[in-house]
């Protein structure tokens, strides 16, 4: 049997590097003896999460552009082709089957390179508003695996396959580990739980929201899971007493769903996607410093089928108060919202995308 090689290349946050994490384990379970290696950008998380998932991987020296006037922007030119001469000789030292690119600035030179060296490359976008690396990169992928419908006026539509986001396994029905994790994270079972999540790193007007507003959530006898991100534990682990749990990150999503009755977070791909399969009731505060406004258009695609609910940060102080005592109150609006936002999971995309891509190998 041949031993299939594959580079996978996503980074920068969470939402690039866990769907790449999960598109490789699928490749493994049906190709135990493959070899992987992964690319990403050499100062951002992916080099510390990827070898922790076990695999190895390789940084470039890439970072994006700035909005604003810096002196990194001044530099990018110097680190794209650095960059695209890196990737040349880690891809022709690997010789890989297939080059899979799941977002982040460290994909653009590799898949690029990938594509001019004729090996088969793969895109997973994850967003309803594709970034400029995976437009840029479009035109010369063998398929591009999406999650959302209509994006024909960014992508060549003969290439593109509906596959969903790349979500963890250990997501899909979670409600028969709902004791076990009530007693994990040592639970009140008579309480409402509430789940903040601020995306990997964190979000600032998240946090500062729930700061503001923790008084008047205890208030109504809900319990809060407060993942604040890493750049933020140090302000606000102050606040890890009683009835609130303050973390830089968790690890265990799977029972922290599981214990969970609404939550609160942000709008990236991944996280949606991970709220469609767990069906809870959800209160979306998408980021607006996000390239495309994406986040809003995310959240706005699971709102247009009656899935979530959706301030932006601009309501929070007038809205948040009442729009949450409301969802709390009312058990069939919660029913609801958890019904229709289930049925817009796709708890078979990591398989979809590995089918499409062992399509390319055979």
């Amino acid at each position: 049997m041949k031993q299939y090689k594959f580079i996978l290349s996503g980074g920068g946050t969470g939402g690039h590097i866990y769907p790449a994490i999960a598109i490789a384990n699928e490749l493994k379970s049906r190709f135990p003896n493959a070899e992987f290696l992964f690319v990403g950008a050499q100062d951002k998380m992916e080099m510390q999460k990827v070898p922790q998932a076990g695999y190895k991987i390789k940084g470039l020296w890439i970072s994006g552009i700035q909005r604003r006037l810096t002196f990194d922007n001044s530099l990018f030119p110097l680190k794209l082709l650095a960059s695209l001469l890196k990737s040349r000789t880690i891809i022709r030292a690997f010789k890989p089957d297939v080059v899979i690119g799941t977002g982040g600035f460290a994909s653009g030179p590799l898949l690029q390179v990938a594509a001019i060296a004729g090996i088969p490359t793969v895109i997973q976008e994850q967003n309803s508003y594709p970034g400029i690396t995976n437009k840029w990169l479009s035109k010369k992928a063998n398929k591009i695996c999406v999650a959302y419908e209509n994006l024909e006026r960014f992508f060549p539509k003969n290439k593109m396959i509906l596959t969903g986001n790349p979500v963890r396994q250990d997501l899909i029905d979670i409600e028969s580990k709902r004791a076990e994790a009530i007693q994990f994270f040592n639970l009140d079972s008579n309480k409402k739980t509430l789940l903040v999540l601020g995306g990997s790193l964190g979000a600032r007007r998240v946090n500062q929201l729930i700061e503001k507003e923790l008084k008047n959530l205890l208030s109504q006898n809900v319990q809060v899971i407060w993942q604040c991100g890493k750049l933020y534990f140090e302000d606000y682990k102050k606040y890890n007493e009683g009835d609130v749990q303050v973390m830089a990150f968790i690890e265990k999503m799977d029972l922290v769903y599981a214990a969970t009755d609404i939550v609160i977070s942000r709008a990236g791909a991944s996280s949606v996607s991970e709220l469609c399969i767990v069906g809870k009731p959800v209160i979306f505060i998408p980021s607006p410093n996000v390239a495309e406004d994406h986040q809003t258009k995310n959240a706005q695609a699971i709102v247009d089928r009656k899935g979530a609910i959706m301030l932006k940060e601009s309501e929070l102080d007038s809205q948040f108060g009442l729009v949450f005592e409301a969802l709390l109150k009312d058990q069939g609006k919660q029913n609801q919202l958890s019904e229709n936002i289930e049925q817009l999971a796709k708890p078979e995309a990591t398989k979809q995308i590995v089918d499409e891509i062992v399509k390319l190998i055979k």
